[in-house]
């Protein structure tokens, strides 16, 4: 049996079946170290930031809080547009309310929204479309819906997408943070959901990789061996 032969082949032939993916991890890892995740996940686009809660201020107590919304579960006073609500929690459904009048704000309506993308936008654009959305796209699968999407009108085609029950920002998405997902999904190879680093099509690709680099390197240390024989 040739040995070398069949190792030579070998080598060659997974060579051209994983050099194209070879190709696309190390473009794709390229984009991923030179760019920081600080620029990937948006925060100089937007930072939320609604103040400290007022020292000195009338509320309403848990008592009136609970004629509201009877059976909520959980409570959060935070800040929101400049005024002070409580945020409701009762069977995974969020509400806002006035800490003060005790009126109902969720869902918020568009011009809360729009109001709420311009406050925490550090950019100069002008906001280019708001958009309900009932069916996440690709770029926010995992949040839920219903949303708000606010798109800016900059270089960056940054969106920021709103929770209608509780005015969070759920998601700071723009075309550096699209490009890392677009090469993140050939880096780990999940076409679908593009966050299975577990799946069998990678495993393969790795495993074929490292037969490829182990049979290189039998290949040049059978290379210097047969050179070093008189």
């Amino acid at each position: 049996m040739n040995l070398p032969f069949w190792v030579r082949r070998a080598h060659k032939w997974i060579g051209l079946v994983i050099g194209v993916q070879a190709l696309l991890w190390m473009v794709s890892g390229l984009y991923m170290t030179a760019i920081s995740l600080e620029v990937i996940h948006g925060d100089h686009l937007a930072h939320v930031f609604d103040g400290p809660l007022d020292q000195v201020s009338e509320r309403l107590d848990i008592e009136q809080l609970a004629k509201i919304r009877p059976g909520f579960e959980s409570m959060k006073l935070k800040k929101f547009l400049g005024k002070e609500v409580y945020e409701l929690r009762a069977g995974g459904k969020a509400t806002l309310v006035d800490a003060r009048t005790g009126n109902v704000l969720s869902p918020l309506a568009r011009e809360q929204i729009v109001a709420r993308a311009k406050d925490i936008y550090q950019g100069e654009a002008e906001i280019r479309e708001v958009t309900w959305i009932t069916q996440a796209p690709q770029e926010v699968a995992k949040r839920p819906v219903p949303m708000w999407a606010v798109r800016f009108d900059d270089r960056s085609n940054t969106t920021l997408y709103f929770s209608p029950d509780t005015g969070d920002l759920l998601a700071r998405r723009h075309d550096l943070w699209r490009w890392f997902d677009f090469l993140w999904m050939f880096h780990i190879m999940d076409y679908d959901t593009r966050d299975d680093v577990n799946n069998n099509l990678l495993r393969v690709a790795a495993g074929t990789g490292l037969v490829f680099a182990l049979s290189g390197a039998w290949l040049v240390f059978y290379s210097f061996r047969r050179r070093a024989q008189p």
